[in-house]
């Protein structure tokens, strides 16, 4: 051995001067996991056992599995979007007025009136707006009942957004 150079014994079980190596005392084993069918143990990186796999087959890569998941959720709400289109479909436009407005309590009781221009029925949410604000800084929405086909209905509504003072108001209802 020359000066300045350290030899370390080998590592082993049977020599007992290798620090948390005890004489007799086994090797730790290499971490395994479950196979993904039957549970067996298996080494990292390996998806399935022997028996499961007896041709050795390569697994899926992560990216693979990710990549299929990631599709079929995509999919899934492509469909459910074309299902909802699909539901609401044929039901306006829906243009309306408001019929009247009462000061009442810290708000104003309005009465709208709708049509149902659509081949199908569907409700509708309407936004009020001060004719003199022009829907600037404030403005209310309420949702009207379900009108049928055609039919004009009017129905009420109390809203606070504009105070208790009279005034003119302006309605628009969405086509969904």
């Amino acid at each position: 051995m020359t000066a300045g150079s350290w030899h370390h014994p080998p590592v082993t079980s049977s020599n007992p001067s290798v620090p948390g190596t005890p004489a007799g005392q086994a090797t730790p084993a290499a971490p395994t996991h479950p196979c993904a069918r039957c549970g067996a143990p298996v080494g990292p990186g390996i998806g399935l056992c022997e028996n499961c796999n007896p041709l050795g087959l390569r697994d899926s890569a992560a990216s693979q599995v990710h990549g299929t998941v990631f599709v079929t959720v995509a999919i899934a709400i492509v469909l459910l979007l074309v299902l909802a289109r699909l539901s609401i479909s044929g039901s306006g436009p829906f243009p309306a007025t408001v019929s009247a407005a009462t000061p009442t309590g810290d708000g104003l009781a309005v009465t709208v009136t709708v049509t149902n221009e659509g081949s199908a029925a569907g409700q509708t949410t309407c936004r009020l707006v001060d004719v003199a604000d022009r829907g600037l800084s404030r403005s209310a929405f309420v949702l009207s009942p379900r009108i049928e086909p055609g039919q004009t209905l009017g129905f009420p509504a109390v809203v606070t957004e504009f105070g208790p003072g009279a005034r003119e108001l302006a309605v628009t209802c969405r086509t969904p």
